[in-house]
């Protein structure tokens, strides 16, 4: 349990709570530290004495996310697919409900360890569930995780695709219809090209 008691030699009416609800108040794109500052009424100086910079601030966003997206019950044999689709459909609503925040998880960089560690166990479970082997599971988690994170952090660069937007429920519903993953067999194209060898 977090300790939320404010630390020696800080504003009484800061708080690392506080950082994030203003955060999530913002579109997260184009948000600067200073402007965070402005909207919490304190001194630049005193908002880096909490936050040490964007990457720390996302790592407080993501935990309150992480926590906000993951189904209150345990993903089982008989559910693990409706787990899933439950938590797909939570990324979809909260990531989406903050400005710029789906579009910064999408983008390569240091994911916090813990909140997106914990994340990343709970889905492994679930394809486990599914009867799915350790190594196949930890797979599957690749796919399912950057397949929801991508789809949902290019939605705002609204891709001219065709006439139609992109509907969420079909993609996910193909998604988890070809999860949990097992070992593909072999394309002839890859088989054709290792057989005949490198060029002479």
């Amino acid at each position: 349990m977090r300790d939320t008691r404010t630390k020696l030699g800080r504003p009484a009416r800061l708080s690392r709570e506080r950082i994030v609800s203003a955060a999530l108040g913002s579109d997260l794109s184009t948000l600067t530290m200073r402007e965070l500052a402005t909207r919490l009424e304190v001194s630049h100086s005193a908002l880096y004495r909490w936050v040490a910079d964007r990457d720390e601030l996302f790592d407080l966003i993501s935990e309150v996310m992480v926590e906000r997206i993951l189904p209150t019950t345990a993903p089982t044999a008989d559910n693990w697919r409706g787990w899933l689709a439950d938590l797909a459909w939570a990324m979809h609503d909260q990531f989406l409900a903050v400005p710029g925040y789906a579009a910064h998880v999408a983008r390569p960089h240091r994911h916090n360890p813990e909140s997106f560690g914990r994340l990343r166990d709970c889905v492994i479970d679930a394809f486990l569930a599914a009867g799915a082997t350790p190594a196949m599971a930890e797979q599957s988690w690749y796919v399912f995780g950057l397949s929801v994170v991508q789809w949902l952090g290019n939605q705002p660069a609204h891709h001219d695709l065709g006439p139609s937007e992109p509907r969420f429920d079909l993609f996910l519903d193909v998604l988890l219809r070809g999860l949990p993953a097992h070992t593909p067999a072999e394309h002839p194209h890859r088989r054709t090209r290792r057989t005949a060898g490198p060029p002479g």
